[in-house]
């Protein structure tokens, strides 16, 4: 038999195994199915998936120096000088050949590439004053017809890389930015065997409760809480059972033991916690945030990545399918526990249409700053005293708000807060009064939009009313206009929608490794690319990034290394906050200088010290003070050296807490400072009129979403005008006149007769000073 004969027979038994292997692998995968139909039904993306095509848009050409070359004039000296206009026709020639553009594409180059490289090499051949040799020469040759324009890609191609250095490396960059397997990140949680506990239940079913009595008894453990209140209740409560505890938060490290040796017990944030420190139990608060477009990164870093015995986690019970789902990942069971809420609450069958109606122990829950203000004052105008939470205040004027609304001896009964009482906060709440059920939200493009409050955070909200603890045991939820009702009735009615997916966040090193390739390229270019070629599997999604890419187009002008340019825009800042950004640019600047940041040079920043607030102007301006000095000790964790006056800043910003909390105390004279336009004859008739919903007060007239009554519609407006320099005081008293005396008019009209005892009350004071 001829060898050629063998090696032809060889072959055909080769593929015969092989289709017999594959044969015999569906068999057994279609066996497995029917035995584990739980397991099989996970879609996991395969590692042989063809990858997506990288998104073009991103990649930044290179400009390349036009200088002369190193071998001079040898392509001058070989051939002859290069006629430009016969250069340009050549080039064009070469551009317009759809064979050139296909071959291109097949090497990284699409249509856009293509032309953005061709432009360039265009530039780069008529302006250089001496092509290297070997160019030269194959471009004299076919000017002069002993060539073929097809000759010039190669050398087309070989700018093409010089500019878009991406294409020689794109293997590279796809196998750094692969997240299809997160679990293997964490190769010291995958060494033990987890045990993880899910306690599942609705706001006040005391899940959270059962993880911490767990945690209390173990020899070691690490709380992981969404925010620096929770971290520091569980802190607390953890010391004062006599359990050593420490408190990690991005910007604060509290030991208990005197030489600063580590606890065996820790409460942090949820990215403040250690992944590679052995613990006995671990918790984790509020699983459902896995799947917040910014945050959710951290959660799934936690639930894959704790070195811990026992996982306990606790959250929505819309999550224990995706947790159990998690864990097939990486080989570990779920236990689950589910607990039902211990004190019920009622949604009413009528909302409270006037905030003549509110009680002791109501909430009023608002979804924007300027509506806390707004209804603040009104409630103050009526003899009542209110408590003020919202998300930009300090921890310490939170805690000192709500101690003042628990409190059965303080005479303040009525809270005005945002959805941040929705965890965080013990609070005594008989019932919960949604001011709106409209909440701007941040998609997962990063784009804003203005969208109904979704069951989830109906159910966290209404879940603060009647707590086990407070002297409410019973809770009731309604809405403050009629037209809401029904919708938040809706809302409640639906079930949660399941967790499907897991927020996932490149890492420092995976960046910097991307760097290596493309070191010419910004921080905020690597990481738009790193997202646009990352491939993930079903189960995760890549977190917005533009908060991050924010603050690394500001700080991309200051010589930074890379590792600390990415630290810096990690940092948890506002950047709606003109002066808080200022200051972070400021510090950042500082920073590449190699000067420390001395309390000084902080305090003549900040303008320390600062005098109690007059306005809202003012109160905000504090606010964003104490932002700035929270960078400073986030930051001085990172950098200790360049941040060394952490202990005389911490001090500071108490002092800082304290004249903010002063200023939220008296938050309806700042408001009333801030605005005196308003708070006259106008400002009077929209309080004590049917607007805010007056004992004679037509019910049809107000009440409803988007129909207010005259006198406070034009007073929300005047105060925009005036504020944007639009209308002059003098203009506003002559309009002022005017509604007045059109009110006066209108007796017929059910919303002037609701204004009328406001007109009357007026007159009085002005007969009594006369």
């Amino acid at each position: 038999m001829s060898l050629t004969r063998c090696v032809c027979l060889l072959s055909r038994l080769q593929r015969h195994i092989s289709t017999s292997r594959c044969t015999a692998g569906s068999g057994l995968l279609h066996r497995k199915h029917q035995a584990d139909p739980v397991v099989c039904c996970r879609h996991v993306s395969s590692n042989s998936s063809s990858p997506k095509p990288p998104d073009t848009s991103l990649f930044v050409p290179i400009s390349l120096k036009t200088d002369s070359l190193s071998d001079g004039s040898v392509g001058i000296e070989l051939t002859q000088p290069l006629d430009k206009s016969e250069l340009l026709k050549v080039l064009n020639r070469f551009y317009k050949k759809k064979e050139m553009q296909k071959l291109a594409a097949d090497h990284g180059l699409d249509a856009r590439l293509f032309h953005q490289a061709f432009i360039s090499f265009r530039k780069y051949v008529l302006d250089v004053t001496s092509l290297p040799a070997d160019l030269h020469i194959i471009l004299s040759d076919i000017c002069s017809g002993a060539g073929h324009v097809d000759d010039v890609y190669p050398y087309f191609m070989r700018h093409a890389k010089q500019i878009f250095p991406m294409l020689d490396c794109m293997d590279d960059l796809r196998k750094i930015s692969d997240l299809r397997v997160p679990a293997n990140w964490y190769p010291d949680a995958r060494a033990i065997q987890r045990k993880v506990i899910f306690h599942a239940g609705p706001t006040n079913s005391g899940k959270t409760y059962h993880a911490i009595q767990r945690y209390l008894a173990a020899k070691s453990g690490v709380y992981c809480g969404p925010l620096k209140l929770l971290a520091h209740e569980i802190f607390e409560k953890s010391n004062d059972a006599n359990v050593p505890c420490d408190l990690v938060t991005g910007e604060e490290r509290t030991f208990m033991d005197s030489e600063g040796r580590a606890s065996g017990h820790v409460a942090c944030t949820i990215e403040m916690c250690s992944v590679t420190t052995p613990y006995e139990v671990a918790v984790i608060d509020e699983i459902q945030m896995i799947r917040d477009p910014s945050r959710g990164w951290a959660w799934t870093r936690a639930l894959l990545g704790l070195c811990a015995e026992e996982i306990h986690v606790c959250g929505e019970p819309a999550a224990i399918d995706f947790v159990r789902e998690l864990m097939y990942t990486t080989g570990e069971e779920v236990e689950v526990n589910t607990y039902q809420r211990l004190t019920p609450f009622s949604v009413l069958d009528h909302a409270v249409e006037s905030l003549e109606n509110l009680r002791p122990g109501d909430c009023i829950v608002c979804f924007s700053k300027n509506d806390i203000y707004s209804i603040s004052r009104q409630i103050e105008a009526r003899g009542l005293e209110c408590a003020v939470i919202y998300g930009s205040l300090p921890p310490g004027t939170k805690l000192s708000q709500a101690k003042k609304f628990n409190d059965p001896d303080d005479p303040c009964k009525i809270l005005v807060a945002t959805d941040a009482i929705g965890m965080g906060l013990n609070l005594s709440i008989r019932r919960v009064i949604f001011n709106s059920l409209i909440k701007p939200n941040v998609n997962e493009k990063g784009e804003k939009q203005m969208e109904t409050i979704s069951t989830s955070q109906a159910l966290q909200i209404s879940g603060r009313a009647g707590r086990f603890a407070s002297k409410f045991k019973e809770g009731e939820v309604t809405t403050m206009h009629t037209n809401d009702l029904p919708v938040l009735k809706e809302i409640l009615s639906l079930s949660v929608e399941p967790i499907k997916t897991a927020g996932l966040h490149p890492t420092a090193e995976q960046i910097e490794m991307f760097a290596y390739h493309l070191p010419d390229a910004t921080l905020s270019n690597l990481v738009d690319i790193f997202v646009s070629l990352s491939q993930v599997d079903g189960m995760y999604f890549v977190c917005n990034i533009d908060d991050f890419k924010f603050l690394a187009d500001m700080i991309q002008h200051i010589p930074l290394n890379l590792r600390s340019r990415y630290v810096f825009c990690t940092a948890p800042i506002n950047k709606k906050q003109p002066f808080v950004c200022t200051s972070f640019l400021k510090f950042a600047r500082q920073f590449s200088r190699d000067e420390p940041l001395t309390f000084d040079w902080v305090a003549r920043h900040v303008s320390w010290p600062l005098s109690a607030p007059k306005n809202i102007k003012d109160l905000v301006h504090l606010e964003a003070v104490h932002d700035v000095l929270d960078l400073y000790l986030w930051l001085s964790y990172r950098f200790m050296d360049m941040f060394p006056d952490t202990a005389l800043v911490r001090g500071t910003q108490k002092e800082l807490d304290e004249i903010i909390q002063q200023g939220v105390r008296n938050i309806t004279r700042l408001i009333r400072a801030a605005d005196p336009t308003i708070t006259g004859p106008l400002q009077a008739q929209g309080i004590s009129g049917g607007q805010a919903g007056g004992k004679n007060a037509n019910p049809n007239s107000r009440g409803q979403r988007g129909q207010r009554g005259p006198g406070e519609m034009d007073s929300s407006l005047a105060g925009r005008l005036v504020r944007d320099g639009l209308l002059t005081p003098d203009l506003l008293r002559q309009l002022q006149k005017e509604w007045s005396r059109d009110r006066k008019q209108e007796v017929t009209n059910p919303s002037a007769l609701a204004t009328e005892p406001a007109n009357n009350n007026k007159e009085k004071r002005k007969k009594k000073r006369k």
